[in-house]
């Protein structure tokens, strides 16, 4: 019979973000046939009794641990590719799937001559340009702003024209509050934030709450490319902790879950120390101890590894 502390602290280790493998080898390791037949006939959440008189794991849960057991593994190879590879593979996965925010991630939050490698590495590996990819893939009204921004090379000098940035204040205005029109398929906002530079928008987005009297992001819609793309253009930080906080919360989905891994990897030489800083003042916990009290295992202690490079 199997102990009902042993039971109790597997059930654990199945469970979260990634699997406690040191909690797993030493259980199921010292269990002997008649533990184990205990153990799935105790766990009705993992197993069912199948008609065929034994204990039957449930195929989706199955899933799901080979999911948590790949986390550790995924974070790692997404580790250890290069930069440029990484983001290539990524955007390409983000198409298939047809998930914009990681294209509008990679696009806004990397620098000119990095997205420029993006792009290098892209056509290399798939024998096509990125910009035609996602030009041939998508086919509602984020494409022309979609690939705009991995087209994107951006002025990354300290020069900004203010009178010009008013002007663009303006006209960004003018377009949110047109509604008759959604301001995706405006070509001069498509323009204004797929063209200029970070420092520019910043202005231009300083402006805008001067002519609107409320900042840019108010005006947009949730969930949408275009705030998704000036949130990461004018805050990197504040998006990527949003994001964090999402994929830790209790009943995450998949796609939300993987977000941890993709921004933990590859902000870890970036962005890190002022995503930390962030999260810790948006929701009053360190981001350490976030990831330690929401995942397991190896997984667990790389992210942490990743996370205290940079803090």
């Amino acid at each position: 019979m199997a102990f009902p502390q042993d039971i109790d602290a597997l059930t654990k280790a199945f469970s979260g973000f990634g699997v406690d493998e040191n909690a797993i080898i030493w259980i199921l390791g010292k269990w002997y046939p008649e533990q184990r037949r205990s153990f799935r006939k105790g766990c009705s959440q993992f197993f069912w009794e199948d008609e065929r008189l034994f204990e039957r794991w449930d195929d989706n849960h199955i899933a799901f641990l080979e999911r948590e057991f790949l986390r550790f593994k995924n974070a790692m190879v997404l580790w250890i590719l290069h930069p440029w590879e990484r983001d290539a593979r990524m955007a390409k996965e983000a198409l298939k799937n047809r998930e914009y925010d990681i294209l509008i991630e990679i696009a806004c939050t990397r620098s000119s001559e990095e997205l420029l490698g993006t792009r290098r590495a892209y056509h290399s590996l798939f024998d096509h340009s990125i910009e035609e990819d996602v030009a041939y893939s998508v086919h509602d009204n984020n494409r022309n702003l979609l690939v705009a921004l991995v087209s994107s090379y951006r002025y990354e000098g300290p020069k900004v024209n203010e009178e010009i940035a008013k002007k663009e204040a303006k006209t960004l205005w003018e377009a949110f509050k047109n509604v008759n029109k959604n301001p995706i398929e405006d070509g001069e906002v498509v323009r204004i934030i797929t063209t200029r530079s970070k420092l520019h928008l910043k202005s231009v987005f300083n402006h805008y709450k001067v002519v609107s009297g409320k900042n840019i992001e108010e005006d947009l819609e949730e969930d949408s490319s275009l705030k998704d793309a000036i949130q990461c253009l004018s805050s990197p930080k504040a998006y990527f902790s949003r994001i964090l906080d999402i994929a830790m919360m209790g009943g995450a989905d998949e796609k939300h879950k993987e977000a941890l891994t993709r921004i933990i990897v590859t902000q870890a030489d970036a962005y890190m120390k002022e995503i930390a800083e962030e999260y810790l003042q948006q929701y009053g916990v360190s981001l350490s101890q976030k990831i330690e009290e929401t995942t397991k295992g190896n997984y667990k202690d790389f992210l942490l590894t990743l996370v205290s490079r940079g803090v």
